[in-house]
């Protein structure tokens, strides 16, 4: 059907995979088989037989509903049924993800179907490796299908001049509005700009903004948008009522609201209750991950759940068996930020737990839809701030169905047992610190900062919540931007004598403090101007030139009055040279009398200080050359007062 100019593509009831036209092969129907997938979803059976029509896509699906089969099926047909087959370095497709993960993800799902293709050399092109190797690996042994990030692809086509796109059948980018979000507009651009433009083209996403409209609008050739929605029940006015929601059908999402220092408490008392279920726990920081990826699994509480971390600064290495041991595990805990948020594909997730709500609204829908994925169910959580309640309201407008969960009032005092854990072991202590700073300056750079009030967080409550001994030396605390009321430093501690439990760290440490030169106070009769911003030593600088510039002009003014006396008679040459300062030091200047009487004295007189006098007396000075030297040289800038002198007279 049309709306708005653009084709939309509506599929109602279930399609099975052999029902699909034009017709998948045998070869793919086996695989899918294998898989157990016999029916299609609602986005795949809309995507995969427009993109084997030699249409592009634009498919906007709700997070978990299958949108890669939607684009592998499809994308192994094509490259099946080339008239000629593809030569060592000629690419037929490639495959753009936003993230390590869900890239490593797509390139395994799809090596199952890769088997079915003969001559087909498929090479995963992410960060986090040598790209050296890489570069060496696809000269040597050529490619025909890369799935890879943004960078990282943009680099291997820059490296590998051998590589021939000019035969490339299929463009995919999935989650493009996480490709834009995350900076990867230039290297984006220079990808597609070395692409034939008689291509197939999808664009996946969960959520659609304007970028992804404009990159929609620049990259794709009157695109059918397929747009899928699921059906979810809401009692938010009192009656179930179906709704059409962005999340998973069989998601069942609640909030839980409560103060900045209980809700640790909260955090454990529920993961008490659910020790035998698969949980991924959300924080906005990796420093957070750090910190409660290390204090959780030392609460005796959750000492019976597996405990997996998992954030973006983390080697490659790690986090791939991060993530593949979480995988594997029946019941435990992944506790982690939004680098695992999108499109990946664990298996017997049961809860969604989001300490922290995203900085980014759109994130919220690709959390929890790591659970409840393909038609199963799942639950999700979200820990809130009495001031943030307005973010449900929000949800609900944004098509996010949620319901309320009763906070719990018999909660363990677990501020003491953080504590606790932050004086037996320094590094639990640093990490806290940490934690706590990069989730207040986190917490500023919400988009909803009309819902997440940056200036009415409660500091003083918040650090309680991380159980910290005492507040961190922060710029925004020294200035009193935020409050810090309801918090109780610890009693009887001192800081500096917490030592690391890792006995090599503690060795370092005590080293380092040994070699540490002892900071010296400011001395007091240091300059003011020191402590100025450069800004005002600039002006006072350009100030200190045009005082200078001043006297110099009174200076000269007083010479060049003092020279006219002279001339009159009313000044004798001693006197003028004192006045000046042009006498050295322990010199007496005697004044020769002026005469023009023949003699002795005056006959001795060599010719050229002869000729120097003539000079003087044609300016109307005395006769004595001394004099005359002196005076041309008299200034406390000698260059420039000579020029300025000679001018005046």
């Amino acid at each position: 059907m049309e709306e708005n100019g653009r084709t939309q593509a509506l599929v109602k009831g279930t399609v099975s995979f052999r029902s699909l036209t034009p017709p998948l092969s045998e070869e793919t129907l086996s695989v899918l088989d294998s898989f157990g997938f016999a029916t299609a979803t609602p986005v795949q059976a809309a995507t995969i037989p427009l993109l084997c029509s030699y249409k592009d896509v634009a498919v906007d699906a709700a997070t978990g509903s299958g949108k890669t089969l939607a684009f592998l099926v499809p994308l192994v047909e094509i490259l099946r049924r080339l008239s000629e087959p593809l030569k060592r370095f000629q690419v037929g497709a490639m495959i753009v993800s936003p993230t390590r993960e869900l890239a490593s993800q797509i390139y395994h799902v799809m090596e199952s179907f890769l088997e079915t293709l003969s001559g087909i050399r498929a090479v995963l092109l992410v960060g986090g490796t040598d790209v050296t190797l890489e570069v060496a690996k696809v000269k040597e042994c050529g490619a025909n299908l890369l799935v890879g990030t943004p960078g990282r692809l943009h680099d291997i086509m820059e490296r590998v001049s051998a590589l021939d796109f000019r035969n490339l059948e299929v463009l995919v980018l999935d989650e493009a509005d996480r490709l834009l979000d995350m900076g990867f507009q230039r290297q984006l651009a220079a990808v597609i700009a070395r692409l034939p433009k008689q291509r197939r083209t999808g664009l996946f996403s969960a959520t659609q903004t304007e970028a992804v409209e404009e990159l929609a609008r620049a990259g794709l050739r009157n695109p059918v948008r397929v747009e899928v929605r699921t059906q979810a029940k809401s009692s938010a006015s009192g009656a179930n009522i179906s709704v059409s929601s962005k999340t998973p059908a069989g998601l069942t999402l609640q909030f839980l609201e409560c103060e900045a220092d209980e809700k640790p408490a909260q955090l454990i008392h529920f993961l008490s209750q659910h020790l035998s279920s698969k949980v991924i726990l959300y924080f906005m920081t990796c420093a957070c991950v750090d910190y409660w990826g290390t204090v959780l699994p030392q609460l005796e509480t959750l000492s019976g759940m597996p405990t997996v971390a998992l954030h973006g600064k983390m080697k490659q290495s790690v986090r791939e068996k991060a993530l593949a041991t979480f995988a594997a595990m029946e019941a435990g805990m992944l506790i982690c930020t939004d680098v695992a948020a999108r499109g990946l594909d664990i298996p017997g997730v049961d809860w969604i737990v989001q300490y922290d709500p995203p900085q980014d609204p759109n994130v919220f829908v690709h959390r929890v839809g790591r659970t409840a994925r393909m038609g199963q169910s799942g639950n999700a959580l979200v820990l809130l701030l009495p001031k943030e309640d307005s973010y449900v309201e929000f949800l609900r407008i944004r098509n996010v169905p949620i319901e309320a969960l009763e906070k719990s009032e018999s909660v363990p005092d677990v501020i003491q047992l953080l504590r606790a854990a932050a004086k037996k072991d320094r590094d639990v202590m640093e990490k806290g610190l940490r934690a706590f700073v990069s989730y207040i300056r986190a917490y500023k750079e919400h988009q909803c900062s009309f819902i997440f009030k940056w200036k009415e967080l409660e500091v003083g409550r918040t650090a309680m919540g991380y159980g910290l001994l005492q507040l961190p030396s922060m710029p925004e605390l020294r200035r009193g931007l935020l409050s810090v009321t309801n918090f109780i430093p610890a009693e009887g501690v001192n800081v500096a004598s917490i030592s690391f439990k890792d006995k090599a760290r503690e060795k370092q440490r005590q080293k380092n403090l040994i070699l540490k030169p002892q900071r010296q106070p400011l001395a007091r009769t240091r300059d003011k101007m020191d402590h100025a911003p450069r800004k005002e030593r600039k002006e006072t600088a350009e100030k200190r030139r045009e005082h200078q510039r001043a006297e110099d002009d009174d200076e000269m003014e007083r010479e060049y009055r003092l020279l006219k006396k002279l001339k009159k008679g009313t000044l004798s040459e001693v006197e003028f040279a004192e006045a000046t300062s042009t006498a050295d030091e322990g010199e007496i200047l005697l004044a020769s009398p002026i005469s023009e009487k023949k003699g002795p004295h005056n006959s001795s007189v060599p010719a050229s200080q002869k000729n120097r006098t003539a000079q003087s007396q044609s300016y109307g000075l005395s006769g004595n050359p001394r004099t005359h030297d002196r005076l041309k040289t008299t200034s406390v800038s000698k260059g420039l007062k000579k020029h300025r002198f000679k001018q005046r007279i």
